[in-house]
Order: structure tokens, then C-alpha cells, then sequence
């Protein structure tokens, strides 16, 4: 038995030797996939099984590509579009923790928000960003 797992070990380094291997959009497609085939179980809707196959085999297929190029490429696209979800939802995140003491506003010119402090009437906010003044109440 021993010799057994030994020879599938080895077997399983040379298939593996020179692939892409797993990342992190990598781990978010098994994820993804896994999560869709558990709804699939429960809500018995066909798409989310397909859907989630397609996810799977995918993951599959970048693990053992040969390509890293495109793969880095791929997860370089994943990290950009992570990174703008992490920040709103941080934002999101602090503008609740903070929502007894501050107001958030977003400047009219260019949509940056602006922290300023509850209950000092109306007051003229300058933009740290691009310098713009609106007035808005607190």
C-alpha cells in the first residue's frame, strides 16, 4: 500500500511539473463553483449546475495550464476589479461604524466622499481632492 501511494505521489509531480498551479482567482472559481453546486442542491436549478461544472473545469484548466502569461494576466484583471470591491466595501464598512458622529457626502465635481462631523449646521465642505466647495448641512 505504501508503494502504492509513493508511485501515485511521484505520478501526480510529473503531471504537475511546469503548470500554473493554484492563485487566488484560482481559489475564487473553486469557491464560486462549489457554493453554485450547493445552491444547485438545494434550489434544484439546472443553470447554477452548469454554471457551476463550467466554474470547476476552468479552475481545472488554469491549474494545469502551461500558459502563465495569460494566466498572470487573468489574475492580475481578478486582483484590479477585487481590489475596487475590498475598497467600496470598506468604505461601506467605516461609513456605518461611523454613522453617529460623521456624515459622508460626495463631491459634485468628482465623487470623492468626504467625512465631516454631525450636527455643525450647514457648512461649506472643500473637496480634498480636487479643491471644489459646496455647501451641504451636517
Amino acid at each position: 500500500m505504501n508503494n502504492f501511494l509513493q508511485k501515485l505521489r511521484n505520478t501526480m509531480y510529473k503531471i504537475s511539473y511546469g503548470r500554473y498551479g493554484t492563485d487566488a482567482f484560482s481559489k475564487f472559481l473553486l469557491c464560486s463553483g462549489l457554493g453554485l453546486f450547493v445552491i444547485y442542491l438545494f434550489s434544484g436549478f439546472r443553470v447554477l449546475y452548469s454554471l457551476a461544472i463550467i466554474l470547476l473545469f476552468y479552475n481545472v484548466f488554469r491549474s494545469y495550464s502551461k500558459n502563465y502569461t495569460r494566466r498572470r494576466q487573468e489574475l492580475d484583471v481578478y486582483l484590479f476589479y477585487k481590489g475596487k470591491f475590498d475598497k467600496k466595501f470598506a468604505l461601506q464598512k467605516r461609513m456605518w461604524r461611523e454613522r453617529n458622529t460623521h456624515k459622508f457626502f460626495k463631491c459634485p465635481n468628482c465623487k470623492t466622499v468626504v467625512r465631516v462631523p454631525k450636527g455643525r449646521g450647514k457648512i461649506e465642505i472643500t473637496c480634498p481632492k480636487c479643491k471644489t466647495n459646496f455647501i451641504k448641512k451636517s
